[in-house]
């Protein structure tokens, strides 16, 4: 029973994934299981701005304060957890060490999500609002933006990586947070590349699914491969 971050953070180190917090990890595997109505089980509560016992603060916690795990749109275009552990498994299994050029040469990727990703990838790390900005986006553009985002997070091109406010003219944080953008690589470094590339796809898919039947028995097949596959 999660109580609060340390001990989020304890099982979800154990687990090596996780669906979004406070969801049932669409029957493959999430570290709750009662969705919402945790609350009614353990001291957790939504949305108080406490960073001990509120899970919405916690993915950002995991983001600002840690090294070995990311958290971005990663299961059923959903918000999900990875660890260090696990990524390259996961990186092996959607990317098959191929490079986000071979994947739009293919068409596999679309060309509102290229120009998502270039403008990241040029100026390094972006907010949403950056990333509108600078890709001279309009409100009509809102949809595939989004698609856009949710599609390179699946595939494992960019991530979340921090949280930007904007600020007054005496330096007072202000409004609501801006999510910030970067390529995995970035993220990560070359190590955990350089660990995917040395893994099969069949090793990769192999490797996850025992993880997530230890967790879940009941986890369907189909299921389970595209939560692996993205």
């Amino acid at each position: 029973m999660i109580r609060n971050y340390n001990e989020f953070i304890s099982e979800l180190l154990k687990a090596g994934f996780s669906g979004s917090v406070g969801g049932k990890g669409d029957g493959v595997f999430g570290l709750f299981r009662y969705g919402w109505g945790a609350e009614e089980e353990t001291d957790i509560h939504w949305h108080t701005g406490n960073p001990d016992n509120d899970p919405w603060e916690w993915r950002i916690r995991v983001l600002t304060e840690r090294n070995d795990m990311a958290y971005s749109k990663l299961f059923f275009r959903k918000a999900g957890y990875i660890t260090k552990e696990f990524y390259p498994y996961f990186l092996a299994a959607r990317r098959n060490g191929r490079e986000f050029e071979d994947e739009y040469s293919d068409g596999n990727i679309s060309n509102f999500a290229k120009r998502i990703y270039d403008t990241v990838t040029e100026n390094n790390r972006l907010s949403v609002d950056e990333i509108k900005q600078i890709a001279r986006l309009s409100r009509e553009d809102k949809s595939k933006f989004d698609n856009a985002l949710t599609e390179l997070q699946m595939k494992m091109y960019l991530t979340m990586c921090d949280i930007y406010y904007k600020t007054s003219k005496e330096g007072k944080e202000y409004g609501f947070s801006s999510t910030v953008f970067c390529t995995t690589e970035t993220f990560w470094g070359e190590d955990i590349f350089g660990k995917a590339a040395k893994i099969s796809v069949n090793e990769a898919v192999d490797k996850i699914t025992e993880r997530i039947l230890y967790l879940n028995s009941s986890a369907q097949k189909n299921k389970i491969i595209k939560f692996i596959k993205g």
